[in-house]
């Protein structure tokens, strides 16, 4: 069965893995803050300002991600955060997973600083993050199913394209006339960017690694002709034990399966088999 052309189904093993866990919580956490005392102080200080614009701070391009302008633009980047997102972690790892999330939200934030100087609005949301996460669940899954509407079958992949061609248009189409749409169009491109240079250089280093790993298992099968040789004895191989396994279980939710050894996947297959 080819995993990759099965309808999309939002979760995985871990409905809701620990980073997309903490993410929802520290947004709607802050959310609420916006809504105390507080809240015109950390809008201030926390939302992404234009280059020039006199209120710009070297920790905006993190803390706008966790501001949002209302309660459903939270729950939208959340809902897709999840939903697109949950797959993700659960294939890469926490760790992993982690990292991209954030390099797409930081990167989103430099490419929108680039395209808003002069403008006078903040940018808040994750919503550069969430286009990074839409764009790798399309390079890593990109022919699956999405039901659009709950009623359309689309591959991700023509569905992710779709989306980032609506966001090009209109962010320009917005330029062009002076809006003051506090949609930004370019956060999202920016997002969308980073993520597939990021995934881009990634699989470029698991193919050196790939290559380096079958290169090394050819050689070591290598045996002289000559000599004399042990003779060889089948010993009964002992149980794997149940903190092993909690170990190899550990491991695939903190870094993902790929990162598990020959040997731990092995061992899993053994325990799995009986």
């Amino acid at each position: 069965m080819n995993y990759s052309n099965q309808p999309y189904s939002p979760g995985g093993f871990q409905v809701i893995p620990p980073a997309i866990k903490t993410i929802i919580i520290i947004n709607v956490a802050v959310f609420a803050l916006q809504y105390t005392a507080f809240g015109e102080s950390i809008l201030t200080l926390g939302s992404l300002w234009p280059l020039g614009s006199g209120n710009f701070r070297i920790w905006q391009p993190v803390t706008y991600m966790f501001l949002h302008g209302g309660g459903t633009h939270l729950f939208f980047n959340m809902f897709a955060l999840w939903m697109f997102g949950a797959e993700i972690e659960n294939y890469w790892g926490t760790r992993q997973f982690n990292t991209y999330y954030f390099i797409c939200g930081i990167g989103a934030a430099l490419i929108n600083l680039l395209a808003t100087i002069g403008d006078p609005y903040p940018t808040v949301g994750a919503s550069g993050a969430i286009y990074g996460i839409l764009l790798a669940f399309g390079m890593m899954f990109p022919d699956r199913y999405i039901f659009l509407y709950f009623l359309f079958p689309v591959k991700a992949k023509y569905f992710i394209a779709g989306y980032a061609l609506i966001e090009f248009f209109s962010g320009f189409g917005s330029r062009t006339m002076g809006s003051g749409s506090n949609i930004a169009h370019f956060a999202h491109l920016g997002g969308m960017l980073i993520g597939f240079i990021y995934i881009s250089i990634k699989r470029a280093e698991w193919s050196i690694s790939g290559i380096t790993g079958l290169f090394s298992k050819i050689t070591s099968t290598i045996k002289p002709k000559n000599g004399p040789r042990l003779h060889r004895t089948n010993r009964a191989e002992p149980p794997v034990s149940e903190a092993e396994i909690n170990a190899i279980l550990d491991k695939i939710s903190e870094h993902g399966y790929g990162s598990l050894t020959a040997e731990e996947r092995r061992k899993l297959l053994k325990a799995g088999s009986k």
